[in-house]
């Protein structure tokens, strides 16, 4: 087949690299020419995805695989066109920002040629593929959906870091807007993908045809909200403990050896592309969800709740010098989307310290970029703040930040046997050195 991905994003070079690797001509478009540039020299643009750099090397090398930035070249007499577009959302007021994947559907759709399968992997507010998408394309192109061509959306369902590993995991969800695109979908799925024997899977693992596009479109909402609820529920009951002498990990730990409950780990932000973003498109269609919106602001008041129990601890931080450890999001991922160093910085400096930022996987530039004071281990500090769970902070010692009085580990990372002698307090946790 000839498959085209729209954007060589952290999930669309990664999709177009393994339909290439499957013996499939690939054509990546994108409008960053620095990224094209890279992807046709056979070297990946981003750095931390497993098995990415060697099987870009070998695709590109062999001719199965080529970007662009040129939508003429890249669309035209597709079999399948896969879009990987990101969507925002506005901080303030939840509402999606569509201006790059309408971009990217005007384009597509002025290129598109009968008979291709459109398939959107970018996670979108249920109807988006039915009412926006559809009418868009057919408007543009002067071909009749169900008839000319076919749309479907098929939700992307990985993590950056390990994409290859999860395509072959998860089952691969797709909606159509017509059972004959549906059934399109499900070949071309078939043809792009590995599956791994899931015998727990009453259904079995592969390609999963749930009907519509609204379906598949509310499944990956639902899975996302389900996490963001979760760790909100799991916040509150570490805020509880916390404040009655109770350990809420050994709480969560007694309560998840049955199979009943799955309650996830309490910690100082929920960051990311996904969980602080898709429940407010599930808000957006769904404003009466109480639940929904009342975990997603326990999770935005963690970064506050947290610097607060440094407040707490250690007394004034008027003038104290104090580092947020970790500027990615979740660790061993060098990526700052909606992280928690941000509203965990601002809050240090709401009650005047001067704050640093410490992370390994940055350089200080990087670090200034973002905004920070980059801070080395071995310079003196009053306080420090676990931001991010890399497992290099596992090893973190007292030594390492010379001067240090209290820790506030937002993701219970370190080890407290390395502690003695400062007062360490954990999400959760009452007990402290």
């Amino acid at each position: 087949m000839r498959v085209s991905v729209v954007a060589l994003g952290k999930i669309g070079l990664p999709l177009a690299v393994q339909f290439a690797a499957k013996g499939h001509q690939v054509v990546g478009v994108d409008i960053n020419e620095k990224f094209v540039e890279l992807v046709n020299a056979g070297q990946e643009p981003f750095p931390g995805e497993a098995h990415l750099a060697e099987l870009l090397a070998e695709t590109v090398a062999d001719g199965r695989l080529r970007a662009t930035t040129d939508y003429a070249d890249a669309i035209p007499n597709s079999d399948a066109v896969v879009v990987v577009v990101p969507l925002f959302v506005d901080e303030e007021t939840g509402e999606p920002e569509f201006g790059w994947m309408e971009n990217a559907t005007r384009s597509l759709a002025e290129h598109l040629s009968p008979g291709t399968l459109v398939s959107y992997e970018t996670t979108l507010p249920v109807g988006t593929t039915r009412n926006r998408w559809k009418p868009m394309i057919e408007e543009i192109s002067g071909l009749t959906e169900g008839q000319d061509f076919h749309l479907v959306f098929s939700p992307e369902r990985v993590l950056t870091g390990r994409v290859f590993a999860d395509l072959r995991k998860y089952p691969k969800l797709i909606g159509g807007l017509s059972e004959e695109g549906a059934k399109r979908a499900t070949a071309f799925y078939e043809a792009v993908l590995d599956f791994d024997d899931r015998p727990d899977l009453e259904r079995g693992n592969g390609v999963w045809d749930l009907g519509s596009a609204e379906a598949a479109e509310l499944a990956k909402l639902a899975e996302t909200t389900y996490r963001d609820v979760n760790i909100g529920l799991a916040n509150q009951f570490a805020r509880f403990a916390g404040q009655n002498g109770i350990d809420v990990h050994q709480v969560i730990e007694a309560s998840n050896s049955q199979p009943y409950s799955h309650i996830h780990r309490p910690g100082i932000a929920v960051g990311g592309h996904c969980i602080p973003v898709y429940p407010r498109l599930y808000l957006w269609t769904d404003p009466e969800a109480t639940v929904v919106r009342a975990a997603r602001e326990a999770n935005l008041g963690m970064p506050e709740y947290t610097v607060g129990l440094l407040e707490g601890a250690y007394g004034d931080l008027t003038g104290a010098k104090v580092v947020v450890l970790g500027a990615a999001y979740r660790g061993g991922v060098k990526e700052t989307a909606f992280s928690g160093v941000f509203p965990a910085v601002e809050a240090l400096k709401s009650r005047g310290a001067e704050v640093s930022v410490h992370d390994p996987l940055y350089t200080d530039e990087e670090l200034q970029q973002l905004g920070f004071t980059p801070y080395a281990l071995g310079t003196p500090v009053d306080a420090a703040v676990l931001q991010a769970d890399h497992p290099e902070y596992a090893q973190l010692t007292p030594a390492e930040l010379p001067g240090v009085k209290v820790l506030v580990d937002g993701r219970d990372r370190t080890d407290p046997a390395r502690w003695a002698g400062v007062r360490r307090l954990v999400i959760g946790r009452s007990v402290s050195q």
